[in-house]
């Protein structure tokens, strides 16, 4: 199979990022990393009136941009790895926008979302909240201190409930709880060498050692 355009999912804290990193290196790919910088995310997670919906577009019209550059450059001819995918901002967006913020959301991001190129694997992390919340404290980003730990369970489940579903892609599941990629460089081969097996359809990632 095809897979030339891998993009890791998975809620906020779970270690897409450094995952990302490291499969770079492996594979000597191009990397694609979400800008963290967004100028109402501090303002959302104070609860501030009007915040939630000025955060999504800007996360949806920034996602879109820098997905569809990738996709007129060519850059997706060549192997390359993202740490987002578009379908992420959907997830947040039912998960924090009021009824009448979603129709106005959902109208724009059907129009944006069939320009974006679809991956040719998603890679979805999953975790506990006491790992995400550990996770969030450590990388201790200004903008994450007024997470609350109710709301990075709200973020996991809405996750696990989208992909639940999903069968837009291939799609490799991996619970990274009890999993280490960055220390266990076991663990991180045996990955590589399931995503090289990966074929259409959905598969759970297990540990060498677990099976």
């Amino acid at each position: 199979m095809r897979k030339n355009y891998i993009a890791l999912d998975g809620p906020i804290g779970v270690g897409k990022t450094s995952l990302v990193n490291l499969m770079v290196q492996h594979l000597g790919a191009t990397k694609i990393l979400e800008d963290p910088d967004n100028p109402f995310l501090e303002s959302f997670y104070k609860e501030e009136t009007g915040a939630a919906f000025q955060a999504q577009l800007y996360y949806l019209l920034a996602r879109y941009q820098v997905l569809t550059e990738a996709g007129q450059s060519d850059l997706f001819s060549r192997v390359t790895v993202a740490d987002f995918t578009m379908q992420k901002d959907r997830v947040f967006a039912h998960l924090t926008l009021s009824d009448s913020e979603l129709l106005l959301y959902e109208k724009l991001y059907g129009v944006l979302e069939p320009q974006v190129p679809k991956p040719d694997l998603i890679v979805y992390l999953q975790g506990s909240t006491d790992v995400l919340v550990e996770r969030v404290q450590m990388r201790d980003r200004p903008a994450e201190r007024e997470i609350s730990r109710d709301y990075l369970a709200q973020v996991a489940e809405a996750y696990a409930h989208y992909y639940l579903q999903y069968d837009d892609t291939p799609l490799l599941v991996i619970n990274t709880t009890e999993i280490d990629f960055v220390k266990d460089t076991t663990d991180f081969r045996d990955l590589m060498n399931q995503i090289d097996a990966m074929d259409a359809g959905r598969r759970v990632y297990v540990p060498r050692h677990q099976s």
